[in-house]
């Protein structure tokens, strides 16, 4: 036995947003579940369109808030039936929808000490200064041990050929 001997996580947080970041951050946060014999977490947070404000505001933002937590819903549970099918994950799961910053969210969900919280280290490249932005706040914050996972090498490559592609486009609509 050593000298410090960490706690196994019991709940495993992990932040999803549909994009294909948060798959890989899933599957890994899955793994990790698989291994520590823990409860798999998947948080996805949402605002209103125009952020919260806008919708505390607008009287007609009222009832357009059902819709949007539908969406959401939709989004998260189109989600993990991607991922895991109909056989699931192999592993209690417990599907969260949360209104809010997704930092906030995923804070107030992994509130305990023995939780283990995933989320995604951000983009690297040009949008690196604006990216990461939710870990940050996670790793800063959390009150559990928090793993950030990078980008895989297969999403940085379409996304430079998103960018580089875009570039392109733009200058053909220019041109004619």
């Amino acid at each position: 036995m050593s000298g410090y001997d960490a706690p196994l996580a019991s709940r495993v947080v992990v932040g999803v947003s549909g994009s294909l970041g948060s798959v890989t951050v899933l599957r890994r946060a899955t793994a990790l579940a698989h291994r520590l014999a823990a409860e798999l977490w998947p948080v996805l947070a949402w605002t209103p369109p125009g952020g919260d404000p806008t919708g505390r505001r607008s009287p007609v933002a009222d009832p357009l808030t059902g819709e949007w937590q539908r969406l959401a819903e939709h989004r998260l549970t189109s989600l993990l039936d991607d991922l895991f099918g109909e056989v699931g994950p192999g592993l209690p799961l417990h599907a969260v929808i949360v209104r809010g910053t997704p930092g906030r969210a995923l804070l107030a969900v992994a509130d305990r000490e023995d939780d283990l919280l995933v989320v995604g280290a951000g983009r690297r490249g040009l949008r690196r200064a604006f990216s990461g932005r939710v870990s940050r706040q996670c790793l800063a914050h959390a009150r559990c041990p928090v793993l950030a996972v990078p980008p895989s090498p297969l999403e940085s490559d379409l996304t430079a050929v998103h960018r580089r592609n875009a570039w392109h486009w733009r200058m053909d609509i220019r041109g004619l």
